[in-house]
């Protein structure tokens, strides 16, 4: 449920309908746009009757939200979030690009990465320092050594820098080196997690399970919202089906989705959903044509020496091509690759 204020309302009114729907047990979230002040009403689905809040000076409607996602809900906030991130814009005109690749395994392969995608136009450096893995023989990744190595990267190149993160007890550890908290698939639906990188004060990039829904995604996002974190990007990093030729199944349908029902930016994972990196450049040029906020794409500078998802990360000339064939693409849909 939402209360929506009358244009004109005061500071002292919308205090007052906050008030009066903690008086009732449950939380008050209110969203300030450009015309009037919106207050999500969020608790439990207990039978208490909001509507004596109508009553009250300020309020022009209150709204009965369907959908099981609150915050995260377009009739709640109807414009698109935009998160800046040192200077960079995610959910704006320009679709940004985070490059990288998938594990932080030493000094020279990061900087060489960081610098090679920097030139072509991206904007986030990515590298994972804790990696979950599906075998418990494979590389798990540095772990602080390799976030101090991030941390590195940013400094000497500019780029804000993405990274795991795995357990409620390493999210201050991580936060302290990166800019952007990323929440893996495997991980979607682990709500102490959730709502640990809701407290962190830093922006979150949450991927999508891979079999998990559209609707299941979003209300992993509303968990992290009602933690007290407002700055969330959703990615849709393929889906589990019976298909055998990629990794995963590129859901492009669900960009448009969660742009009708969410106001949350939308990312992209090109290499996790195809697997190849002989797809990745058509499962990017989908992506930014059916109105993706941005890309996460794994980039190696020498992928057949690399610890981790090799096959699918782009070698440094492959992603510079890319790029400039993104830039015609949202060109088309009048948006831009930032380069």
């Amino acid at each position: 449920m939402i209360v929506v204020m009358k244009c004109e309302a005061s500071i002292s009114q919308v205090s007052a309908v906050i008030k009066g729907i903690e008086e009732l047990g449950f939380k008050a979230h209110p969203s300030k746009g450009a015309e009037r002040t919106i207050i999500g009403v969020i608790g439990s689905n207990r039978t208490v009757s909001l509507e004596a809040l109508s009553d009250l000076p300020g309020v022009e409607q209150i709204v009965h939200i369907a959908k099981p996602f609150k915050l995260v809900n377009r009739e709640f906030k109807p414009a698109d979030t935009v998160i800046s991130i040192n200077g960079v814009t995610i959910g704006g005109l320009e679709a940004v690009v985070m490059a990288g690749p998938c594990a932080v395994e030493s000094r020279d392969q990061l900087l060489k990465a960081a610098h090679a995608v920097k030139d072509a136009g991206a904007k986030i450096l990515r590298g994972g320092a804790f990696k979950p893995r599906t075998s418990p023989y494979d590389f798990q990744g540095l772990g602080e050594s390799g976030l101090e190595l991030l941390a590195e990267a940013r400094k000497e190149t500019g780029l804000a820098v993405v990274t795991e993160v795995m357990t409620p007890s390493d999210v201050s550890l991580v936060a302290s080196y990166a800019d952007i908290l990323q929440v893996g698939a495997r991980n979607m639906q682990n709500y102490s997690l959730l709502e640990a990188v809701g407290r962190a004060g830093r922006p979150v990039l949450l991927k999508r399970g891979m079999m998990s829904t559209i609707e299941e995604l979003l209300m992993s996002a509303e968990y992290i919202f009602s933690a007290g974190n407002s700055e969330v990007m959703v990615c849709e990093r393929g889906i589990r089906t019976f298909e055998r030729y990629t990794r995963n199944t590129l859901d492009i349908s669900a960009i448009p989705v969660i742009k009708k029902y969410s106001h949350l930016p939308v990312i992209v994972d090109p290499s996790h959903s195809t697997g190849d990196r002989a797809f990745v450049r058509s499962a990017s040029c989908a992506a930014i044509a059916a109105g993706a906020d941005g890309l996460i794409v794994e980039v190696h500078p020498s992928p057949e020496t690399a610890l981790c998802d090799g096959p699918q990360s782009l070698r440094i000339p492959e992603f510079a091509e890319m790029m400039t064939q993104l830039e015609a693409i949202a060109a088309a849909i009048g948006r831009r690759i930032g380069k």
